[in-house]
């Protein structure tokens, strides 16, 4: 048998991200990448993983709206604060930003030549701006309510603008503006046959028709009774600005777009109209429409013919403040063969294509993103590979996702509350199964291949809390309920080829606790059951007639979570208390103890064949510990709040965390791979540490330099500076040393600096290193680097304090200056030269004397003969003691200052 490996660490990959908060979004031209508000952040998404390739930050204030350039390079973004942003998606940098609205800007279209931006705001104002000035080349009034809608004409020749507007008392207004400079009257004509909002506008292939769409409501009186019905698509003929049609849709239309002529939907369409009975009229071009039931329609633009209604919504529509049903907000058809996507009202990203026959029509939801999943509370690995992942939100629906893709494969509603937690297994005849339960009092078993509801169980008097399935037989199930019972629910009746929904019955029923049960578990071989509740109690039973075994007692909070171990006849618990324990289940006794968290332990399950524990809790941290040593081997800190979701994967121990920031993390085994990473960066620093030598050696210290910068070794780096600084011409070597540092590592260079800079004995080489850098990089490249602003802050103090030393070294040699003057060890510079020339003239002059005085007066020269020698003697012993308190000669200090 191999040996047991433990674990060391998790490479974390983020999964789903919160990345549409609803409202603004664009689409690249190609949809290969999609532009989403989330509050005041601006997200560019993958269309293909929905996985966020950058952020852009706002301005504090939420985004209203949004477009992208013809050629994908600039976006376009506007908030409540009314600044209009153009963005480089290059650079991701704001290139420029003004202000024109007196209100929030609500729309905004490209010119497809890319050189006009067109808004239109809550101030009844439509203004069209020149994106490279940033000024305003047109300005025009004439709405009555809230600009809603703006589209330039498709075609760059025709220089039109269309915009639709709420103008309040059942009334709206589409208007057509003349952009071109040429012509004065730039309202061209006003277009009058909506009675709400208008919502959305499109132009055909052929650019004569004009489509509007909005909420209208018609009423007819008929014996004094209203009939509601819609009236919401208009048709304009663009050569005389008049009505061509009216099309009925008996719904609020949210959005319709033209169907492109080469694109695969016109090709089913047209392979579905070659049946006569189906259409017997030739339609000059087909369109989408999608609204407030969720339902996709199609229609062909002569007759109004609705060639196909979508029978079975893949939205669940909700209900906004004012009471109206929200189902899709917007549609828009891709390029190429990419299809419709339809966005919803619970920020979904739906992408449709469409396959006919000369019979049948079918659309196809081909890839759905999700773009806010609210808080996750549950979730587990459904089927024997484990490539999807069921997730339970603070919703009525339980979202399956695709690992590869991460886009939400399906959805299995049922439920008329939230789901509160969820099981998976796969049976005995290899069906991949999931059980969930609710604030409905009810649990639920689906099967995942066919996406149904194939048993449902009713009979708890509160929230279902928890579910479980049976291990080895996979024959039934357990539930835990906030009425405080336990219930064991049979599958014997469960058939593979099902089509509709059985009940399902519970064989054994028991009340387990005087709290709210919170998690169940059955052991791996179906004999027992562990249920956790918040009377700070966890209760074993023996299967499957709920007999008693044993009470685990000494948590001193409730119970949040319960496990089996996969090989020791043991129990862990996480409680509210910050502690998780394990039981023997035999006495019951508290084995061990784990602390750590700093909140709730709200997850704590088996790996690593049970002898490490992963755990999560309401602080934000996923924990990995040792059963053997109590120690905790490592801390992520992936979530920005509390962790209520763990899941492990039963063959690979692949971890997936999610939480109440809406972010689900997946988490691979990387101890194999870092001590492998490990091994290889060893081995090539043993290998660079000796071409570092030999450049050294070699006296090439740009080269060593760049070498001690990838080794990361400060103190090397600082011998190689200090070394060089010795040297003639260090500047030349130190100049090109610098000059090849990127900008990583010239913030490490200043890291060092500082460093070095906070000794006096290294302060000569760090200001000198210093130096040269300010000398050779310009202060527009410096300010760049990250963290350079502590980083200067840091040199600045102990730079002042040594400029402050040196200032006072210098005063003091003025100090000694003055006292050796006074000695007369050292004299003036101006007297230097005069000093050393009187003193052999001076002798010179008193040897004479003495041989004139001598010839004149034998006798009284030798009575001043022996004066002149003594005092001779006396002078000739000062100058002695001169001499032996400078030990040497003395010549002329000279001081610079």
């Amino acid at each position: 048998m191999e040996p047991l490996k433990l674990k060391a660490n998790y490479r974390c990959v983020p999964a789903l991200q919160q990345f549409y908060a609803g409202g603004a979004y664009a689409v690249s031209s190609d949809a290969s990448f999609i532009v989403c508000a989330s509050a005041d952040s601006i997200n560019i998404v993958d269309s293909a993983t929905s996985s966020i390739r950058s952020t852009l930050d706002g301005d504090s204030e939420s985004v209203t709206a949004l477009t992208l350039s013809p050629d994908d390079k600039l976006l376009f973004s506007s908030s409540h604060s009314r600044q209009i942003r153009v963005w480089d998606l290059s650079t991701l940098k704001c290139v420029r930003s003004w202000k024109g609205h007196d209100g929030p800007v609500m729309c905004m279209a490209c010119h497809p030549s890319g050189g006009l931006l067109a808004t239109g705001g809550a101030d009844r104002k439509v203004l069209v701006w020149d994106v490279d000035g940033g000024y305003c080349t047109h300005y025009f009034k004439g709405h009555g309510g809230v600009v809603s809608c703006i589209m330039f004409h498709p075609d760059p020749e025709k220089q039109l603008l269309f915009s639709g507007s709420d103008d309040g008392g059942d009334h709206a207004t589409l208007r057509v503006w003349d952009v071109s400079k040429t012509k004065k009257k730039n309202c061209i004509a006003t277009l009058d046959n909506h009675r709400s909002a208008v919502t959305s506008l499109a132009v055909s292939e052929d650019g004569w028709t004009l489509l509007s769409a909005g909420r209208d409501k018609a009423y007819s009186n008929e014996t004094l009774s209203y009939i509601l019905f819609y009236l919401v698509v208009t048709l304009w003929d663009l050569h005389d600005y008049s009505c061509k049609k009216t099309v009925i849709t008996n719904e609020a239309v949210e959005a319709v777009c033209v169907v492109g002529s080469g694109s695969p939907f016109a090709a089913s369409l047209d392979l579905y109209g070659k049946n006569a009975k189906k259409r017997a009229v030739a339609q000059a071009f087909y369109f989408v429409t999608v609204g407030e039931r969720g339902i996709v329609h199609i229609w062909g633009s002569e007759g109004a013919v609705c060639l196909f209604e979508q029978k079975v919504s893949d939205v669940t529509a909700s209900t906004d403040e004012d009471g109206l049903r929200r189902g899709f907000i917007s549609a828009v058809m891709l390029p190429s063969d990419q299809g419709l996507l339809c966005v919803t009202a619970d920020q979904q990203f739906l992408f449709y294509s469409l396959e006919s026959t000369v019979e049948l029509l079918q659309l196809n939801l081909t890839k759905r993103l999700v773009g806010y999943n609210e808080e996750v509370v549950d979730m587990k690995f459904v089927g024997d590979d484990e490539k999807f992942l069921a997730l339970a939100t603070n919703l009525e629906q339980v979202r399956v996702y695709d690992l590869a893709s991460m886009s939400c494969s399906y959805v299995l509603s049922g439920h008329t509350e939230i789901v509160l937690c969820l099981d998976t297994c796969v049976s005995s005849s290899g069906r991949s199964l999931i059980v969930t339960g609710s604030k409905d009092n009810s649990v639920r078993l689906w099967e995942a291949e066919s996406k149904s509801c194939i048993g449902v169980g009713v009979g708890h008097m509160g929230a279902v809390g928890a579910v479980a399935f049976s291990k080895r037989k996979r024959d039934f199930f357990v539930s835990g309920s906030s009425d405080h019972t336990l219930k064991v629910w049979s599958m014997n009746g469960l058939s593979d080829d099902m089509t509709m929904a059985i009940n399902l019955k519970a064989k054994a029923v028991v009340a387990a606790h005087d709290k709210d049960i919170n998690s169940v578990a059955i052991a791996p071989n179906d004999s027992l059951v562990c249920s956790g509740s918040q009377d700070r109690t966890a209760c074993i039973w023996r299967l499957p007639d709920l007999v008693s075994v044993v009470v685990l007692r000494g948590h001193k909070r409730g119970i949040w979570s319960v496990e089996f171990s996969p090989v020791d006849q043991c129990v862990v618990t996480a409680s509210g208390d910050k502690t998780i324990r394990i039981w023997a289940i035999s006495d019951g006794s508290c084995l061990k103890t784990f602390e750590g968290h700093t909140s709730s332990v709200l997850r704590a399950l088996f790996v690593t064949r049970g002898t490490q524990i992963v755990s999560c809790g309401a602080d934000g941290l996923v924990k990995l510990w040792t059963v053997k040593t109590n120690e905790c081997v490592a801390t992520y800190d992936n979530h920005e709040d509390k962790v209520w979701a763990l899941a492990v994967g039963r063959k690979t121990e692949m971890l997936a965390t999610g939480g109440s920031d809406a972010v689900v993390n997946l988490w691979y085994d990387s101890t194999a791979a870092d001590k492998e990473e490990a091994f290889r960066k060893e081995e090539e620093g043993v290998l660079k540490g000796q071409e570092l030598q030999n450049a050294i050696s070699d006296a090439d210290y740009t080269k060593a330099i760049q070498l001690a910068f990838e080794l990361r070794r400060p103190h090397k780096l600082f011998e190689l500076f200090a070394g060089i600084c010795r040297k003639r011409g260090a500047e030349d070597h130190i100049d090109r040393a610098l000059k090849g540092l990127g900008g990583e590592e010239l913030r490490v260079l200043f890291n060092y600096v500082r460093e070095w800079n906070t000794k006096p004995k290294h302060c000569y080489v760090s200001q000198f290193v210093l130096f040269r850098a300010f000398n050779i990089f310009p202060p527009t490249e410096i300010v760049q680097i990250k963290g350079i602003g502590e980083l200067l802050e840091g040199l600045i103090a102990y730079s002042q304090r040594h400029f402050v030393r040196i200032d006072r070294l210098v005063r003091s040699t003025f100090l000694l200056n003055y006292i050796l003057s006074g000695m007369s060890v050292i004299e003036p510079e101006n007297q230097q030269t005069e000093f050393t020339a009187e003193i052999p003239l001076q002798s010179d002059n008193i040897i004479d004397k003495q041989h004139v005085v001598e010839e004149e007066d034998p006798q009284k020269n030798a009575t001043v003969s022996k004066k002149r020698k003594k005092s001779s003697k006396s002078r000739h012993g000062s100058i002695k003691k001169v001499k032996d308190v400078a030990y040497k000669k003395v010549e002329t200090i000279q001081l610079l200052a």
